[in-house]
């Protein structure tokens, strides 16, 4: 796919200036073949004077944010449309401090809107899975561990990657999830919710991955400096690196499986431009506030 121009601000806010418009688009998003009532199926609705929708069946009330990610937020969605249009227009992400500044809120209120959408992303990605032919190791994410154990044996965050190629080998999608140890139970677990069966997996030769990846085409080789082994996962790893240190200067690891959300999901829709934020308020109108990073 050739890569789309983005949108501009104006742009933005010619689409989405009022609370109404901002409503209206989210429920095509969450509702693309019409209005279904969360608790009886019903499609019959009317539309409240305090924006809410009522089905005409049950009586049941609701609206376009109940159980998503914004459920219950009290900031307007004129606010939440901007959030996300500075988080998926801009390759190197927003942090919460320059958030705040931009569209006028708490540096609390910025942290959260961030701290949600990350999780829409990560939500969305869950639902997509690698296929074809993949490339497949562990990093480490973390300050210098000087005097410490370096390599599998580091006490640095752990992270599994997994890269899509496509036919000519250049890279496609991409996932990271942050994992206790690289054992074989964990990588085969990884395996299975990021990675289609039957696809070619290439990795290098660590003892855990061949057993966990029975059922693939795995292909380990014999890892060798500067042998271009494993290449474009690579320059993945270290442009996740430099983003999640130049925005955000280092953060806690309880947070890294959030931030990693976030640059997977903007790289694996690199080329949709201005459609990237439509690609984000379906994930947010289609998230659930239940969630658990795994």
């Amino acid at each position: 796919m050739p890569r789309q121009k983005g949108l501009s601000l104006y742009e933005l806010q010619k689409r989405f200036a009022t609370e109404e418009q901002c409503r209206d688009y989210l429920e095509q998003k969450r509702w693309p073949n019409g209005f279904q009532c969360p608790k009886c199926g019903g499609n019959k609705h009317y539309r409240l004077s305090n924006g809410m929708i009522q089905c005409g069946t049950c009586r049941h009330q609701t609206s376009v944010t109940v159980g998503t990610v914004m459920h219950r937020s009290h900031l307007p969605l004129t606010k939440w449309f901007l959030a996300m249009y500075f988080m998926s227009q801009d390759k190197r992400g927003i942090s919460a401090v320059r958030l705040s500044q931009v569209i006028g809120v708490t540096y609390k209120a910025a942290w959260y809107l961030l701290a949600r959408l990350r999780r829409a992303m990560g939500q969305r990605d869950d639902t997509h899975i690698l296929g074809g032919t993949v490339e497949f190791d562990d990093a480490f994410f973390g300050g210098p561990t000087k005097g410490k154990k370096r390599g599998r044996g580091t006490e640095k965050a752990k992270v599994f990657v997994a890269l899509s190629l496509t036919d000519k080998g250049h890279p496609q999608y991409l996932k990271m999830k942050p994992t206790d140890n690289i054992k074989q139970a964990s990588v085969k677990r990884f395996a299975q919710t990021s990675i289609e069966k039957g696809s070619t997996i290439l990795s290098d030769g660590y003892r855990s991955y061949s057993p966990a990846l029975a059922g693939y085409d795995h292909r380990p080789k014999a890892y060798a400096p500067d042998s271009g082994m494993l290449r474009w996962l690579h320059i993945m790893i270290g442009n996740a690196k430099a983003f999640i240190l130049g925005t955000y200067h280092g953060l806690p690891q309880k947070y890294l499986g959030d931030y990693l959300n976030e640059y997977c999901f903007r790289f694996s829709r690199r080329n949709f431009g201005a459609h990237l934020l439509d690609r984000l308020v379906i994930a947010v109108s289609n998230s659930s506030l239940a969630y658990s990073r795994g």
